[in-house]
């Protein structure tokens, strides 16, 4: 085989989606990848993040096993993936349970963001990242036959292939839909983690991941593994509030995101919620603010002449609702990862086993764009209905909140017992969604080269 690589990848971010991506493709023959990062420095920022079966399952697909260890993943003792509480009662109203047969190291988990970080990023080859290359322009080489990325220091990478994985505020999506903005859903959203010390002393407090519901705004508290050190607690405060109501014009330009919050408003919204949650929320040590943002579906992911395509939230930003953002991107990054195994290589199968022998084609472009399309085929119908099914229960909430609805105790109970069931998002079988797509996807591939 020649020196040369058969395909050039270029990866925007470094977030979930990026590093999940370039360790599907790094180390195999005739790929080279490589990660393109703004910041200088990785980091350890975040707050908490859940993986359902889906994501779960695609990281041991792909060797990423110590992201599955105890030692960062808390998984809920009961099995359940999620427990409802009532605010005032404290008692459990519903529970969340796996629909199909998952294996228990697949039970939903729950992270502190910087732990499952520093768990991929032990699988990546530093070589291939590279920081403080924020992305400035995007064009294609003379001849059509490559992309240029141009960054802000003045340097330049050309690619085969881009995947913008460069989060909600995606620059590769701007610079081809310039139009599309992300856009705040209403709801508000403050999160802390701390060492579980601090509130452990107080009476009852929840051993598993419990999501309290009140009228008009909800408390996730939960326990977190400490990656080694001391174990951790997690509270995540989110309130509704109406983005078209006077007074909001900033967080309607730009969403806040990450900023440091009022410990005082906190305590204000849960002053009459139990006294178990009041005492938590008393204890809270600090909290950072976060206005949920969204951005409207794509008609398409194949973009600049077909070279160019999305992952995560640069694809499908839905608002952060149901937990399932974590894995949709991690899904993402196989799907995109196997798309072009499979078009370069005819490989069809587990990306951890794949050892295709590539061959160098004439028609690279026309296969490039094949790849993408077949990546879109996997994964957009699904992730258009995640984005619809937020969108609509976003939607009714902004209703009931405009018309002044009251909800009673009998209602909000109500509403508790009749969630959606989100089984078809947490345990999504994106390898079957590939092999389907595979079918439909040859045919065209072999008429259009």
């Amino acid at each position: 085989m020649d020196s040369q690589p058969v395909l050039s990848v270029a990866i925007v971010g470094a977030g979930i989606a990026g590093l999940t991506a370039a360790i599907a493709l790094q180390g195999k023959p005739g790929i080279d990848v490589h990660i393109y990062e703004r910041t200088k420095e990785l980091r350890e920022v975040g707050a908490t993040i859940a993986l359902g079966p889906n994501g779960l399952r695609t990281l041991e697909r792909l060797g990423i096993n110590n992201a599955l260890d105890d030692s960062i993943a808390f998984r809920n003792k009961s099995g359940h993936p999620m427990i409802f509480r009532h605010a005032q009662t404290n008692e459990t109203v519903s529970v969340d349970n796996h629909v199909g047969h998952i294996e228990p190291r697949h039970h939903t988990a729950r992270f502190f963001r910087p732990h499952l970080q520093r768990a991929l990023l032990q699988h990546v080859d530093p070589s291939r990242l590279h920081l403080g290359k924020a992305f400035s322009s995007i064009k294609q080489t003379q001849d059509g036959s490559r992309i240029v990325l141009s960054f802000t220091d003045g340097t330049a990478a050309q690619a085969d292939v881009v995947l913008g994985a460069d989060g909600i505020h995606s620059a590769v999506r701007r610079a081809f839909i310039p139009e599309t903005r992300a856009h705040w859903t209403g709801w508000v959203i403050f999160r802390s983690v701390f060492p579980r010390s601090v509130v452990a002393h107080i009476p009852d407090l929840p051993d598993e991941a419990v999501h309290y519901w009140g009228v008009d705004r909800t408390l996730f508290l939960s326990p977190l593994a400490g990656g080694g050190g001391e174990d951790l607690f997690a509270i995540v405060a989110s309130t509704q509030r109406d983005p078209e109501a006077p007074g909001d014009e900033a967080a309607r330009g730009e969403p806040v995101w990450n900023r440091k919050g009022s410990l005082e408003e906190v305590r204000e919204l849960y002053q009459d919620w139990h006294p178990t949650l009041r005492a938590i929320i008393q204890a809270n040590p600090h909290t950072r603010v976060y206005h949920n943002a969204a951005a409207d579906g794509l008609d398409s992911w194949v973009l600049g002449a077909g070279k160019v395509t999305l992952a995560g939230d640069a694809a499908h930003a839905h608002g952060g609702a149901f937990a399932a953002g974590g894995s949709l991107a991690i899904d993402d990054a196989w799907a995109f990862a196997q798309s072009l195994l499979h078009v370069f290589a005819g490989e069809v199968g587990d990306g951890a086993k794949a050892t295709a022998a590539f061959r160098q084609p004439k028609d690279k472009s026309d296969r490039v764009a094949a790849a993408l399309r077949l990546y879109e085929r996997t994964r957009k119908q699904h992730t258009d209905r995640v984005q619809k099914t937020v969108a609509d229960k976003n939607r009714a909430t902004l209703q009931r909140l405009r018309a002044g609805v009251v909800e009673s105790d009998q209602e909000l109970r109500r509403r508790m017992r009749t969630r959606q069931d989100l089984a078809w998002i947490h345990e999504h079988d994106v390898v079957s969604s590939f092999t389907k797509a595979v079918g439909s996807s040859d045919g065209e591939l072999v008429s259009r080269l």
